[in-house]
C-alpha cells in the first residue's frame, strides 16, 4: 500500500523539469517541503485540465466518487488489478488520472512484536530527481474542491520482502501518456502505466518517530540499525 510519503523539492522544479506548461499554475509558495505526508491533507497532484495541458492542482488525498453520500468510506490507494472496473474507482480511471510527485514512500514491516518502518527511494546516483506515483481524482459535488487516490500494486523485486503491496511508480518517460485525456480504454490506459525498473529503488529502515505524522524533518528518512 501506500498511506505515507516524501516530497521535499519544490514544486516549480518538479515541473520545469517533467511538465514546463504546469508552471503557471504553480502557486507562488511553495507548500513544503513535506517529508512525511499523511492521508487526509491537500497534496500536489499534475493533471490535465479541460484543453489537455498539465496543470497542477491540490486535491485532498483520500477519495470519493461525487455520488457516495458523506458518510461513505474514502480510501487512500485504488488496486491497479481493480481500479479499471471497480465502481468506485472506473470513471476517475478513465477520464481523470493524476501523477504525485515524490521523493519516496514510507512502509511498514511486520515483525514478530512490531512493524519496523522502511523508507523506499531512488538510488542515490539515479539520473530522475525524484518520482511520480500514477494516481486519480475526482471533483467534490460542490465542484469546489477535489479528492484523489494513489493506485498500488503488487510489491515487486526487493520490496517482496517489506510489505505485499507498493505505489505504482510509474517512469517518468509515461507521464504525458497517463495524463493523455484522449486515453480512455481500460487497455490503453494500462499501457501507458510503464512501471519504473524496481532495480532503481533502494531501502533501509528508519525510525518509528515517522509513524507521527507530527514529525515532518528530514531526520525521519535516515536509515537506523535494527
Amino acid at each position: 500500500m501506500c498511506g505515507r510519503y516524501s516530497r521535499s523539492r519544490p514544486l516549480k522544479v518538479i515541473a520545469q523539469l517533467w511538465l514546463p506548461e504546469a508552471l503557471r499554475t504553480v502557486p507562488a509558495k511553495d507548500p513544503g517541503p513535506h517529508y512525511n505526508i499523511p492521508p487526509g491533507v491537500d497534496i500536489p497532484v499534475f493533471r490535465s485540465d479541460e484543453e489537455g495541458r498539465a496543470e497542477l492542482a491540490m486535491p485532498r488525498w483520500g477519495f470519493r466518487p461525487r455520488w457516495a453520500d458523506e458518510s461513505a468510506p474514502k480510501p487512500i490507494n485504488a488496486r491497479s488489478e481493480k481500479v479499471a472496473t471497480s465502481p468506485w474507482f472506473q470513471e476517475a480511471f478513465a477520464h481523470r488520472r493524476c501523477l504525485v510527485p515524490a521523493d519516496g514512500w514510507f512502509e511498514w514491516r511486520e515483525g514478530p512484536s512490531s512493524k519496523q518502518p522502511y523508507y523506499i527511494t531512488l538510488a542515490e546516483e539515479d539520473p530522475d530527481p525524484g518520482m511520480l506515483f500514477a494516481g486519480i481524482w475526482e471533483p467534490t459535488p460542490d465542484g469546489e474542491r477535489a479528492v484523489c487516490a494513489i493506485l498500488t500494486q503488487p510489491a515487486r523485486g526487493p520490496l517482496t520482502q517489506i510489505h505485499p503491496r507498493q505505489p505504482v511508480v510509474l517512469d517518468p518517460e509515461s507521464r504525458r501518456d497517463w495524463l493523455d485525456p484522449e486515453r480512455v480504454d481500460r487497455e490503453a490506459v494500462r499501457e501507458a502505466a510503464r512501471p519504473l525498473d524496481v532495480e532503481r529503488l533502494r531501502s533501509w529502515p528508519v525510525s518509528t518517530r515517522v509513524n507521527r505524522p507530527a514529525h515532518d524533518e528530514p531526520a525521519v528518512r535516515e536509515a537506523v540499525e535494527v
